[in-house]
């Protein structure tokens, strides 16, 4: 297939792009490289041996160039990555937020509908879900009232989505809901690069790990929890990857019966602890790593797991690869490239 990704030089985009190429698709990659590094499309061309891809810089809220990259395209598909993805930014960002996100993914629709191109895989979030109403892994039917900005431009980009797909017959749009994607390629030459001080755990625990950080500083530790710190659903990177092209194939099949749109979690529906993460963390880079513990921070949930069982039964996907190879992975690119795509290790 034929398929635009947007934000398809970031960490999400690049690792989902690799796999694209390694499935035979062709792909345009749209990206205006404000929190992504053109060496990481480089490295995914070497990677996939010079797979097919073409690269347009343009800001995804660029109508009129959006527009016209699509119809030059004539995509089949597109895979929507690109925006801005700050829980503890987006407060204070909110109006960016909303345009990006939201009006981002109005512009992309419309370029869609210029290319007649009718089947779309949106990066949502499990922000969407908000607070858990009780302890148990979330599911696609649970109540959507997210807790912060950025859950709730997520919840909106989808409501954009379904209404979009119940405009005309055949067209499909796949909500996949992230919960922790971490880790790296296994060839540790792409990974996750943050701009500035990384706001989630594990990139920062690989920079404490390099000595670009001090120390982890870890966000409460009364959570009712088994060790009082924050519980998440962590998801390798590359398990996310394939996904994705998983999701082309069930798009087509949503599209050729009538079209509609559908949610679908991608987790491993297995919680780790901050704490059980520093563990692991330490035990493969072979030391202990300075921490801290602070106060809770505002909008965080005491624990958040993925009920994926809806995933294996209409994609035929689930999540093959544990915490160590998350550890493992991570550690590679961020030891081989301490100053992430600035370094060409």
């Amino acid at each position: 297939m034929r398929v635009l990704v947007t934000g398809g030089a970031g960490y999400l985009g690049s690792h989902t792009l690799l796999e694209l190429l390694g499935q035979g698709h062709e792909a345009l990659v749209v990206d205006d490289f404000r929190n992504a590094s053109p060496v990481a499309l480089e490295r995914v061309r070497a990677l996939s041996n010079g797979g097919a891809f073409g690269v347009e810089r343009l800001d995804i809220r660029d109508a009129p160039r959006l527009v016209e990259a699509a119809r030059a395209f004539r995509p089949e598909a597109a895979i929507h990555f690109a925006g801005l993805k700050s829980v503890g930014e987006s407060g204070a960002r909110a109006l960016d937020y909303w345009d990006v996100n939201v009006g981002g993914t109005v512009a992309l629709l419309r370029a869609l509908e210029e290319a007649g191109c009718g089947l779309v895989i949106f990066s949502s979030s499990a922000t969407v879900y908000g607070e858990p109403a009780e302890p148990r892994p979330f599911r696609e039917d649970d109540p959507v009232r997210p807790a912060n900005v950025y859950g709730r431009t997520k919840a909106a980009a989808e409501a954009v989505l379904r209404d979009w797909a119940a405009a005309a017959p055949g067209r499909a749009a796949l909500l996949l809901r992230y919960f922790n994607p971490v880790g790296a390629h296994a060839s540790g030459r792409i990974g996750e690069d943050p701009r500035g001080v990384p706001e989630n755990l594990m990139p920062f625990l690989a920079q404490v790990a390099t000595g670009r950080r001090a120390a982890l500083r870890i966000w409460g530790s009364d959570y009712p929890t088994p060790d009082g710190t924050g519980v998440r659903d962590y998801i390798h990177v590359e398990d996310l990857a394939e996904a994705h092209v998983a999701a082309l194939a069930r798009a087509r099949h949503l599209a050729g019966a009538g079209g509609g749109a559908e949610a679908f979690n991608l987790g491993t529906g297995k919680g780790t602890s901050v704490l059980e993460m520093l563990r692991a963390f330490e035990a493969v880079v072979g030391r202990p790593l300075p921490h801290e513990m602070a106060p809770r921070r505002s909008g965080d949930v005491a624990e958040m797991r993925a009920d994926c069982s809806r995933a294996a039964a209409d994609l035929g996907w689930r999540a093959r690869r544990d915490l160590r190879a998350m550890v493992e992975s991570l550690w590679r690119w961020q030891s081989a490239n301490p100053d992430g795509y600035g370094t060409d290790g």
